[in-house]
């Protein structure tokens, strides 16, 4: 675990804030909080590849309808 650092607590509205300092960012664009006892923990919500999504879901057993030959449409440029 790294050494901590003193930062200040602000307020956004109605939510408490806190600025993270550049050398303590976390990737991405969301992070997920919870709480432990008297601390909050703060990690990056894991990003999931696009292939290894589709690997974890099942094939679907439905056909496509056939589709007939249709003639191109002229089109004016």
């Amino acid at each position: 675990m790294t050494e901590g650092r003193h930062v200040r607590l602000f307020r956004n509205g109605r939510n408490q804030a806190i600025r993270i300092p550049r050398e303590l960012e976390l990737p991405g664009e969301e992070a997920v909080i919870r709480r432990e006892g008297a601390c909050l923990i703060i990690e990056p919500l894991p990003v999931t590849p696009l292939r290894e999504l589709l690997a974890q879901w099942s094939p679907l057993d439905i056909g496509f309808p056939d589709i007939g030959d249709l003639p191109a449409e002229p089109v004016e440029l």
